[in-house]
């Protein structure tokens, strides 16, 4: 018997793959099913990490279970290669991103191929490939002219080491997160898109997505924030400011409770105060200066200045509110103006607690005494009954909002209103190595957008990125160019976008890559939406959103017919590792490290010098915790396939799977206990007999392992079927080919070619290198999904419990399917009935089909 041998069999048959071009897409077909399985695009960081395994071969599985079910699979990968890992490394090492990001390319796909995924690489595109962006420049141009795209100032994070502009999840305890620099906030001129426009729509087809996670809903839609309130106007006390003060408020029901009206820092009035007011001048510089996320404004101390005016009390004119710049009122929500409640919210409650602002409770809680009622250092913000606010006594919250916006609108002082947290898409970056935005800045004309015909708008070839900033800024040529209006002298915009607007539509021009436009339209139209997509939760929020406003914009334009762009979506979990350290704190990699084991105690020590590691905790793969794994290695050991399965089947695909090399040495050795039972098979034919009981055994179990694969691949329970596999390759050795029947082995050869292609999804080359040791046609990768009989899934026999009056008593075993009345009678007919029952009187018996008897009788 010949030992199986990854490092021969894997690279024979993925080279078998690529010679009968297995995964390239069949063309549009409206008379095939089609299905559509997209995994979120890499970065081409130079080296898969088990994080791709994982995430590659989840979609792998789908992708060749659909084409084995029939399906038109389009199965395509591409690079998200703009960004500034490239850039930085121009700047650090002296190399030319492009050639870096193409290098990097090049060796990841090597790796992916590796891996034995079904990838249509015909499709194969990154985003800084000129043919991709020019195209990308195309239907900005088209949402220009809609209007969707303008250009504003805008309050940034500026990095003045990189002399560029940060997002605040680059800004690190108010530095920049490569310089280190303290980060200083700028107004700069931006480009923006209106995502903001579709603020209504990007919330209500949440609903529609009913294959999307639910917390990714909720994600995406507290994202968005569209909250109903009231929009209106404090009077100032002093006479001679006539204009007023908006607010915008979710809970106008609280106003009565109204301690403090608070501005933003970046406030039009906070900078009229502080034209005076040097002390206002120094709080707001201090505020620039803070917390620039909101997660972080959140948890940050509540500081705020008073300015020193006051307002009126809408629904009380006698009742006065000072007015306060706070640090965590954000200008671009509602107004940048708020009113503050502090016994009903928490920001304002801490806020009042410093400043000594009172705390006046007017939502009482379920069962509360009104009398003695008193928040503390907690906002009350559950459920209750207004008190201590005038008309609104009495109400529960909901009617006192719509009481609140009622009065308001009778006086004239504000009207309800609805608004979003989300702001339009800021897709400007201080950046050489991106799309550039294909727009010229002309003296006399203005912005000017690129005609079609000079697209695309590329790299100059001789970029330098030798200085900190923007290289194209500096180019002293590239830039200058004549004005498509009017031929004047002018200059290209130097701007490039930021790299969510590549990966927003990436799934669209891998519909037909060759297309001169940038999405063939009916090429899209029968590939879209994305049938299956798949990716980490931590693009639940940005990159999916801006996917979804992407396509209902380029629907609108005309590009597109679909609205949402992804029909079911997955998140799986990351791969994590055991951290290691030595006693000093310095990171330790697995491979460095041996375990010891004395009972349920581990120890760790280094494998060179022998002394002690601290094991930490099971974190995500990370190169900063040197608690990576290298698929090479791990495929060089125990072959591809090993590595796939163990990724496959340790956890649930949701959840965060632990590398272990014990898990992975236990998936290589199923693997060659599966070869072992194709290399045992007998050649045929064999003589099959109905009558045999072992095969009929086997067979009624190969039908339920298909069924059981089925379901497992169908609801993303991909862990809870290679249990199935596992459990059946068990069943398969006690039903062992030496010495059985020919009606057995005719079974086993029959259960063998279905164990092959239930396999070919987690495994394919071992499936491959099984079809071929048993004679099946063609290869397993264009072998049909078997089919189950669902009779042949029910056991023979079920084991039925029998009650007296409700109580379990004993068991009785009866046929699978068996009709009440001839349970009934079995049961009646049994000698253990007669002696449980003796001296006892039958009233009835209940028989639940396949479930249960239940025996009512009387003493």
């Amino acid at each position: 018997m010949t030992r199986y041998n990854p490092k021969d069999t894997e690279p024979k048959w993925r080279q078998a793959w690529d010679e009968s071009d297995a995964f390239r897409a069949g063309p549009p077909d409206a008379a095939r099913p089609k299905y559509y399985v997209l995994e979120m695009f890499p970065y081409p960081s130079g080296r898969l990490h088990m994080g791709h395994v994982r995430n590659y071969a989840l979609g792998d599985v789908i992708a060749r279970y659909k084409r084995a079910r029939g399906f038109n699979v389009l199965h395509p990968m591409g690079w998200d290669a703009f960004g500034l890992p490239a850039e930085n490394a121009a700047m650090e090492r002296g190399v030319d991103p492009k050639a870096w990001t193409y290098d990097n390319i090049a060796r990841m796909r090597g790796e992916l191929k590796e891996l034995g995924l079904s990838i249509d690489w015909s499709r194969e595109f990154a985003t800084c490939d000129v043919e991709y962006y020019g195209r990308q420049q195309a239907w900005f141009l088209d949402l220009f002219e809609k209007g969707l795209v303008y250009r504003k100032e805008s309050l940034v994070n500026w990095d003045p080491v990189d002399q560029t502009v940060l997002a605040n999840e680059q800004v690190i305890d108010g530095r920049g997160w490569r310089s280190g620099a303290v980060v200083e906030k700028r107004r700069l001129s931006q480009w923006f898109l209106r995502i903001t426009d579709y603020a209504d729509a990007l919330t209500d087809d949440l609903k529609t997505l009913d294959r999307w996670p639910e917390k990714v809903r909720t994600m995406q839609e507290n994202w968005i924030g569209r909250s109903r309130g009231a929009r209106f106007s404090f009077r100032f006390t002093d006479p001679a400011r006539t204009e007023g003060l908006e607010v915008y408020t979710t809970r106008p029901d609280t106003l009565f409770g109204a301690a403090f009206v608070g501005i933003a820092a970046d406030h039009p009035l906070a900078a009229e105060v502080a034209a005076s007011n040097p002390g206002a001048a120094a709080f707001i510089e201090a505020c620039r200066q803070g917390a620039v996320s909101e997660a972080e404004i959140e948890t940050a101390e509540k500081l705020g200045f008073d300015t020193g005016l006051k307002v009126r009390h809408p629904f009380d004119p006698d009742q006065e509110l000072p007015v306060w710049i706070a640090n965590f009122i954000l200008m671009d929500y509602g107004t940048g103006a708020i009113f503050g409640c502090p016994a009903h919210d928490q920001r304002d409650l801490d806020f009042a607690r410093k400043y000594g602002l009172p705390v006046r409770p007017v939502v009482l809680p379920p069962g509360a005494d009104p009398t003695t009622f008193a928040v503390g250092d907690e906002a009350w913000t559950g459920a209750g009954a207004l008190f201590n606010s005038g008309f609104l006594d009495g109400l529960g919250i909901e009617a006192a909002k719509a009481a609140a916006i009622a009065r308001l609108e009778a006086d004239g002082a504000g009207e309800g209103a609805t608004v979003f947290r989300l702001r339009d898409w800021g897709v400007s970056r201080q950046r050489a190595w991106g799309c550039p935005i294909p727009v010229v800045h002309c003296p006399s004309c203005g912005v000017v957008p690129v005609p079609k015909a000079s697209l695309p708008v590329a790299h100059p070839a001789d970029i330098a990125f030798g200085k900190a900033g923007n290289a194209l800024d500096r180019h002293p040529t590239w830039k200058h160019v004549a004005c498509p209006a009017c031929g004047g002298a002018a200059e290209r915009e130097t701007d490039t976008l930021d790299t969510f607007v590549d990966s927003s539509w990436y799934f669209a021009r891998f519909t037909d890559v060759e297309a001169a436009e940038p999405i063939q339209k009916a090429a899209a139209d029968y590939w879209l939406p994305v049938d299956q997509y798949i990716g980490g939760i931590e693009h639940a929020v940005l990159h999916l959103l801006y996917a979804r406003f992407v396509t209902k914009a380029l629907s609108d334009a005309g590009h597109l017919s679909v609205r949402e762009p992804f029909a079911g979506l997955f998140t799986q979990g990351m791969v994590t590792h055991e951290t290691y350290r030595k006693p000093g704190g310095e990171w330790v990699e697995p491979g460095e490290v041996v375990i010891e084991a004395e009972g349920r105690i581990r120890r760790a020590r280094l494998l060179s010098t022998g002394e002690p590691v601290v094991i930490g905790d099971a974190e995500k793969m990370s190169k900063s915790k040197r608690n990576t794994v290298s698929p090479g290695e791990i495929f060089e050991v125990y072959g591809v396939d090993a590595a796939r399965l163990f990724v496959l089947s340790d956890s649930p695909p949701e959840r965060d799977a632990q590398w272990s090399n014990a898990g992975v040495e236990g998936a290589w050795r199923f693997v060659n206990r599966v070869w072992a039972e194709f290399e045992s098979q007998p050649a045929g034919p064999h003589a099959a007999d109905p009558a045999d009981a072992a095969a009929e055994t086997l067979r009624r179990a190969t039908h339920r392992l298909t069924r059981s694969m089925t379901e497992a691949i169908e609801t993303f329970r991909f862990n809870s079927g290679i249990a199935r596999l596992y459990e059946f390759l068990n069943l398969l050795r006690e039903h062992k080919a030496e010495g059985a029947s020919e009606a057995l082995l005719a079974e086993r050869a029959e259960a063998l070619s279905v164990f092959a292609r239930l396999i070919a999804p987690f495994t394919p080359h071992l499936a491959e290198e099984c079809w071929a040791r048993i004679g099946g046609e063609g290869m397993a990768v264009f072998a049909p999904w078997p089919a189950f009989d669902e009779a042949l899934t029910r056991e023979a026999e079920v084991t039925l419990p029998v009650q007296v009056n409700g109580k379990r008593r004993w068991e009785i075993r009866a046929p699978a399917g068996a009709e009440p009345a001839d349970v009934e009678k079995m049961v009646l007919d049994d000698p253990e009935t007669a002696r449980r029952l003796e001296g006892l009187t039958i009233r009835k018996v209940i028989v639940v089909k396949d479930r249960i008897v239940n025996i009512v009788v009387a003493g």
